[in-house]
């Protein structure tokens, strides 16, 4: 049991209450010289408003100069004194900014004035007040900050991160990356980034050579690629071990809110074990945003620090849960870092399971959600745009595409699909999934609100789009 620290600040007499030397600055700068205290103390309401500084005084002290113990701040005073701090000086406390801002910050029963009154000040934890009196290793609900919450969530997660390296010769060239991986199952299943062992350039993976593996504990392996894609630059390794291996918990991405606490790990300029810590910016950054073609995309966007070795790395909630892998930052940027979420890489593995690849529907439209802001600017530029609320508009259909040759055209307005209503262009890909040669009804709006009906058969996705 922890003893209590006895306050040091204060020195208590019959009468009165005087500050130690090293508070008496508070004195010497409002009344003067040393020798005044006495002439201070007969007037009743300078005592009592040196007396109420006095304790504030000592708590602030010992709160800014202890974090591992409770402080008791003790006041005596003399009955004279006691009823003028029970009645006239009430007010002069409250209406003083002074004291104000130690009403709301001491946890337990503010000082009584009385003759013989003590307050607990408990040790110097902000984030456990701040998080409804919780112990340093608990929070009051899931997201909350607590004292150790950062270290808790690295140390679930920690043992499962691993450095990858992997050799690629070229001829006279060679040339070696290095990034980081989580391990995901006890067997050696490992979550990457496909750019770190596979050519961008080929469709063969492992074109990067001898895949090695490094664990927390100085194990090292030999890795295979089993799988990878290119657009969401995700890939799957495996390693063999007679022994189980540490893995790493999956969470889910779809719940994450901008300001919440996140933890990226990995291995930055082969630097093993390394941690940081920071906040979503941005829960869906569409690839667009960030200059990228291809196929549409959606990253969370941080602002952990991240840096070379660090892609493949696992992004962690507080719980020591997986809701991201990390894949890239913008150069000469600070703060801006880009995960995909970990609820689209499980919907990626599920695909490598089920086909060996990931399969992608593509219809051939150019696709734009639709706001209100975005609608009135429409509206102002034609009278005769759709009177809709929400939807997607389709500015383009590529020539010669499933969407051209169903009728789709430039200034529709898709609202149903599959008789589903649609808001947004994620929806609509949720909605054919990896469904190819699968015909799809879809309800669209023109101008001068004319519904059409359509009917549009998705084809696979080439790789180079």
């Amino acid at each position: 049991m922890r003893r209590p620290v006895r306050p040091t600040i204060l020195e208590q007499t019959d009468h009165a209450t005087f500050l130690l030397p090293q508070y008496f600055f508070l004195f010497s700068q409002v009344q003067g010289d040393p020798p005044a205290r006495s002439r201070m103390f007969r007037n009743p309401r300078r005592a009592a408003l040196l007396l109420a500084a006095g304790a504030a005084a000592a708590g602030a002290g010992r709160l800014l100069d202890r974090g591992d113990s409770a402080t008791v701040v003790t006041v005596s005073a003399s009955a004279p004194l006691r009823h003028l701090l029970s009645t006239a000086a009430t007010g002069l406390f409250s209406s003083n900014p002074l004291f104000a801002p130690w009403q709301g910050d001491f946890t337990g029963s503010f000082p009584i004035l009385n003759s013989f009154a003590s307050a607990s000040v408990p040790p110097a934890n902000l984030s456990n007040h701040a998080s409804g009196g919780n112990s340093d290793d608990s929070r009051c609900c899931p997201g909350c900050l607590g004292r150790n919450s950062i270290a808790n969530a690295a140390a679930a997660v920690g043992p499962a991160v691993v450095n990858i390296s992997c050799m690629q010769e070229n001829g006279w060239l060679r040339e070696k990356s290095l990034g980081s991986g989580t391990i995901i199952d006890p067997d050696g299943t490992i979550l990457t980034c496909a750019h770190l062992v596979t050519d961008f350039q080929s469709t063969k993976p492992g074109l990067k050579g001898k895949v090695s593996v490094s664990l927390q504990d100085g194990r090292e392996f030999e890795g295979v690629v089993l799988n990878f894609d290119h657009h969401s630059d995700i890939a799957v390794l495996k390693i063999k071990s007679k022994t189980p291996l540490p893995a790493a918990r999956l969470g889910s991405s779809c719940k994450l809110r901008p300001g919440d606490w996140v933890v990226a790990l990995g291995c930055p300029l082969s630097l093993q074990n390394t941690v940081t810590a920071g906040i979503v910016s941005c829960v869906d950054r569409k690839s667009s945003d960030l200059g990228l073609g291809g196929i549409r995309r959606e990253y969370l966007q941080t602002d952990c620090a991240i840096n070379i070795g660090n892609s493949g790395g696992p992004l962690v909630n507080l719980d020591g849960e997986i809701i991201g892998v990390n894949v890239m930052k913008l150069r000469d940027a600070d703060g801006l870092s880009f995960s995909v979420p970990i609820d689209y890489v499980v919907k990626i593995v599920e695909h490598f399971k089920k086909n060996g690849r990931v399969v992608r529907p593509w219809l051939g439209l150019k696709m734009l959600d639709l706001n209100p802001m975005v609608i009135a600017q429409l509206k102002e530029r034609s009278s005769s745009f759709p009177d809709v609320s929400k939807g997607v508009l389709v500015p383009m259909v590529t020539p010669g595409s499933p969407a051209e040759r169903a009728g789709f055209a430039p200034g529709d307005v898709v609202t149903e699909f599959d008789g589903k209503p649609v808001e947004t262009i994620k929806e609509i890909i949720g909605i054919m999934g990896d469904k190819v040669g699968v015909p799809f009804k879809v309800l669209v709006k023109r101008a001068n609100n004319v519904p059409v009906t359509l009917t549009v058969t998705p084809e696979e996705a080439d790789a180079s789009r």
